[in-house]
């Protein structure tokens, strides 16, 4: 029973229709933080009834350490695949936690790993675009790239309007990453990122500040590998929705 862990569906190949799904990190029960890795398959479908398989994954390497309010999404280049992950916060070093700040969280740092899900190899990478850590963020998986939208940066306790492209490139050598920067980003966090048909993205809820909730929708689409980013019609929120200090998303926590 997990809160804020990254998900994602995971396939052997972009054309397979048989796939997984990926659980890594998240709160427990007790407060803590995890950082493991599970797969969640799909054993038998019989009588309308579906057993699952939930397999935990031993990582080595560049060990991802334990984190919420981070993504993890697949990309898959050349005939392979990859996770991606990146952001989220852990609780300050130990070292560092006295009594009166034992459950103080901080960003961490803004590196992005590929896990081989194979091998249970994991590679940290620092690229120059990403300087400050993000958590909360929202994140889109196409092909060989990840759109990073977003967020909130704990140390600055600013929500910026962040739009990062990282592309993972996967020759029969290392893994090439590269990251770049554009422009009409969105300042959001802790919003639901629904898909609405196969170029298209719908944004609901989330933050724009602290204590605003953010009551404007969003459409994401893309064109020939190009993202656009435009506001759509503002439902008519109920007045539950409106004075709630829940919100889609759920809370900061």
């Amino acid at each position: 029973p997990l809160r804020y862990p990254a998900t994602c569906m995971f396939k052997g190949s972009a054309e397979s229709e048989k796939y997984q799904y990926i659980i890594h990190g998240g709160k427990t029960p007790n407060n803590e933080l995890s950082d493991k890795i599970y797969v969640i398959s799909v054993v038998c479908k019989n009588n309308k009834k579906v057993t699952f398989r939930c397999t935990e994954k031993d990582l080595v390497g560049d060990v991802p350490e334990a984190r919420y309010g981070h993504s993890i999404d697949v990309v898959y280049s050349r005939g392979k695949s990859v996770g991606v992950l990146f952001g989220g916060r852990a609780y300050i070093p130990s070292a560092q936690r006295i009594t009166e700040k034992w459950n103080s969280v901080a960003d961490c740092l803004p590196h992005v790993f590929l896990l081989d899900f194979e091998f249970g190899c994991s590679t940290a990478y620092i690229l120059p675009e990403l300087q400050d850590g993000l958590s909360f963020h929202v994140s889109i998986a196409r092909n060989d790239t990840i759109y990073i939208l977003g967020g909130h940066s704990l140390a600055n306790n600013v929500r910026p309007a962040n739009l990062y492209r990282i592309r993972v490139d996967l020759p029969l050598g290392s893994p090439a990453v590269n990251c770049t920067v554009l422009p009409g980003g969105i300042s959001v966090s802790s919003a639901i990122l629904t898909q609405t048909n196969k170029d298209e993205f719908v944004i609901v809820g989330g933050y724009q500040l602290e204590n605003q909730k953010r009551m404007v929708c969003n459409i994401i689409s893309f064109e020939d590998n190009k993202i656009a980013i435009r506001e759509m019609e503002t439902p008519d929120w109920t007045p539950d929705i409106k004075h709630s200090k829940i919100w889609f998303g759920s809370n900061m926590g």
